[in-house]
């Protein structure tokens, strides 16, 4: 009698849960609908939606108690959201005797999310390779441009996307590459898609001046950031002065915020504000001591502030990519606006067919954390889709240890919205620097299993790399698809912007 009461409980709990789902992931819903233009997308935005308003709930009690009965936990159900409610409410009305009016849903609705999703994954990524799921991605050195062995070996050990940093060579050497690429593959009877990152606004010092001899930072010097070399103090009480170009932060940072230099290589907090500097006071440096240089990466990860997302030269990179690139990357996205700006781009230089150029968003900042929800729905809307979890920038930003769930966070909306995951940063990077891999790194490639392309950086083992990466990519793929997990309540999966009408 007991265990009829406690199923009578559960049932109830269900219908609650579903009820608030289906009455908030519609509200979600209606508000991006009548943005959508692909029409492939709609049922992905509405499961996505579902998804969301899930998420907001901490369901982790109700998970266990469905176990014993033998049903499902719910922690499969990214892409199929209202199907694994509705299946778990019908049994559970089945084991109490009970009608209740959500019925079991067809079979056909547990499958159309993972087969969208695997759609998405070949139109940008190719089609899937005979050994494995998930693609492998290679950032191109310059000698891809000139060296056809060299091409040939990436793309005979299992390359599926050549990546071309913007950032680096120039128009007529990314030229270059792409077509021994292509040429190479055709040769090859290999399909290799081509994706050209676009560079963004990486917030870097663009000079450093010092008094000292030996200019090396460590915890409590200070240091002064100044973005007008006018103004350049004559005289000042730190150690390093450091130039860089973005007067916007001045007025938008406040004393107490952290600032990170060099990849968090050098932590700082903000002691003084003035209209021209922010006065930094180093807190922790790497090992006892580090010199501070030009073209190093500036992070405000506590700082809200709006940059531009496109420089003139991204603009430029933009009209070369959408003529010659099958996929533009983007650096730096922060919210959905910035996607808004890209896709103004494509529709200059490709007018009716701007939706058709795949976009990807290169997740590097807390900022896009917070806003995943609104630049996934803005950019699937239109355009085919991915998502790169850009570890490196986004665990300065986030911290090391959020970094660890904010990737699976990113991996679980993704794969609700039928959205392709790109893991990126210092996969195998030890076997690609040094030929000899640390036993971590094969961790972590394992684990990027979950994704479905991965990315390797440029490197003299490279092709050692790509080879192991595969083998370990289809060792995996017999073990894991996704993932299994329990379900706590997401800040990450909060609308902004909605109003919720009481139910």
């Amino acid at each position: 009698m007991s265990q009829q009461v406690d199923v009578n409980e559960i049932l109830d709990s269900m219908i609650l849960l579903y009820n608030d789902v289906k009455h908030v992931g519609s509200q979600y819903y209606r508000h991006w609908e009548p943005q959508i233009e692909k029409e492939t997308f709609f049922e992905s935005a509405e499961n996505f939606s579902y998804y969301l308003a899930l998420r907001n709930h901490d369901i982790r009690d109700l998970q266990e108690q469905l176990v014993p009965l033998g049903l499902s936990s719910l922690g499969r159900l990214e892409s199929k959201t209202l199907s694994t409610l509705q299946a778990v409410i019908a049994n559970l009305a089945l084991i109490a005797g009970k009608e209740v009016d959500i019925s079991f849903p067809s079979q056909e609705s547990f499958v159309v999310g993972e087969e969208r999703l695997r759609e998405n994954i070949d139109e940008q990524f190719g089609e899937e390779p005979e050994n494995r799921h998930a693609r492998i991605m290679v950032t191109m050195p310059l000698e891809a441009a000139t060296d056809r062995d060299y091409v040939q070996s990436l793309i005979e050990a299992g390359m599926n996307v050549a990546r071309i940093n913007c950032a680096h060579d120039t128009e007529e050497i990314w030229m270059q590459m792409i077509d021994l690429i292509r040429e190479v593959a055709d040769e090859l009877d290999a399909e290799v898609k081509i994706m050209l990152d676009i560079a963004g606004p990486k917030i870097r010092t663009d000079w450093v001046y010092t008094q000292l001899k030996n200019p090396k930072l460590k915890v409590d010097d200070r240091l002064i950031l100044t973005s007008d070399y006018e103004h350049f103090p004559q005289s000042f009480e730190a150690n390093v002065v450091a130039g860089f170009d973005v007067k916007e932060i001045i007025s938008a940072v406040k004393v107490g915020d952290p600032v990170l230099i060099d990849d968090g290589s050098i932590e700082t907090v903000v002691e003084a504000v003035d209209e021209h500097s922010i006065h930094l006071l180093v807190t922790k440096v790497k090992g006892k001591s580090m010199r501070l240089r030009a073209e190093k990466g500036l992070n405000f990860p506590k700082t809200q502030f709006e940059l531009n997302i496109l420089s003139d030269k991204d603009r430029r990179d933009i009209a070369f990519a959408s003529q010659h690139a099958d996929i533009i990357a983007c650096s730096f996205v922060r919210h959905g606006q910035d996607i808004i700006e890209i896709q103004k781009e494509l529709t200059k230089h490709l007018g009716d067919k701007a939706n058709e150029k795949a976009i990807l968003a290169k997740i590097e900042t807390v900022q896009a954390i917070e806003n995943l929800p609104e630049i996934i729905m803005t950019a699937s809307s239109k355009n085919p889709f991915s998502i790169m979890i850009a570890r490196g920038d986004l665990a300065v930003e986030s911290g090391y240890i959020h970094l660890t769930e904010l990737q699976q966070e990113i991996l679980w909306l993704c794969e609700a919205a039928s959205i392709p995951v790109v893991w990126g940063t210092e996969v195998l990077a030890n076997l690609i620097d040094k030929g000899i891999p640390t036993r971590s790194e094969l961790t972590d490639a394992a684990e990027s299993a979950r994704a479905d392309c991965v990315m390797l950086n440029k490197g003299e083992f490279v092709i050692e790399a790509i080879d192991m990466l595969d083998q370990i990519l289809e060792k995996m793929q017999e073990h894991l698809y996704k993932k299994t997990s329990k379900l706590r309540a997401l800040n990450i999966a909060k609308m902004k912007g909605v109003t919720i009408e009481e139910n």
